[in-house]
């Protein structure tokens, strides 16, 4: 983080992604437990980093879509209103009107609309055997109600569209990918044959540009291992270039664009 930012410090780096008195989600992805979930350690991390940064702990919530998804990753659903707060959607519940764009037509996450100012989305590094990746775009399927709508055609255009929706376009403003264990193929569910320990990290504020960076990791991963390419298999990930065109512009797709920085 202190590199992304070019702060001087981890600490002043956090206070340039939360104010003081905002309430901060962490979206995290915990379809798979424990064998490819986002890491309990990181999340402890960063809930550590946040109140250094002055985020009082009870403005704290990790959440994803459902209550034994989180406790199947090794989480502690908790809901106390003076703690870090742990909750699925299950338990917060969802809002009565249909959030629209596109092709899109959704429920929205309470605990997005009604109790966080800030997302921090915390996505895994994975293969997808309906939607070719999963990673940043893909996790605000957990901030929805009927995810299993959005999966025909690849998932395009409709990964595009949920994250069009206001409430997660306006809100999420950090993504941290963890590819401390990551998979190139099999995923959504864990299949320890296909992955293989990244040991990384990735941080952006762009989502397309994670989410291309990514594809791309496992794709050098596949044809490592002889298998072919997404495109080959009919799930090559359009919705990310989707996701980059005029109608969206939730990012760039384009590697000539892309800066990366290894630390």
């Amino acid at each position: 983080m202190q590199s992304f930012c070019d702060a001087d410090s981890p600490i002043e780096a956090w206070k340039r992604v939360v104010k003081p008195g905002e309430v901060v989600g962490l979206k995290v992805n915990c379809l798979a437990g424990r064998g490819i979930s986002t890491s309990v350690p990181l999340v402890e991390a960063l809930c550590e980093r946040l109140q250094q940064a002055g985020v009082q702990r009870n403005h704290i919530v990790i959440w994803d879509r459902l209550n034994r998804d989180l406790e199947s990753a090794g989480y502690r659903v908790a809901s106390h209103p003076d703690r870090i707060r742990c909750i699925g959607n299950d338990t917060s519940g969802y809002e009565d009107e249909l959030s629209i764009y596109g092709n899109a037509g959704s429920l929205l996450s309470a605990t997005l609309t009604r109790v966080c100012d800030v997302v921090i989305n915390l996505p895994v590094l994975k293969d997808h055997g309906i939607a070719g990746v999963t990673m940043a775009l893909k996790n605000l399927f957990g901030a929805i109600h009927n995810p299993n709508k959005y999966h025909v055609n690849v998932g395009d255009p409709y990964v595009a569209d949920v994250y069009m929706l206001p409430p997660i376009r306006q809100k999420v403003r950090l993504h941290i990918c963890d590819a401390i264990t990551a998979q190139y193929e099999g995923g959504p569910s864990y299949m320890p044959q296909w992955s293989w320990p990244y040991n990384g990290l990735i941080v952006a504020q762009d989502p397309v540009a994670l989410d291309y960076t990514g594809w791309q990791i496992i794709e050098q991963k596949r044809s490592e291992k002889g298998m072919q390419t997404l495109k080959a298999l009919r799930r090559e990930p359009a919705y990310i270039a989707t996701a980059a065109d005029a109608q969206h512009r939730l990012g760039t797709n384009d590697p000539r664009r892309i800066e990366r920085v290894e630390v």
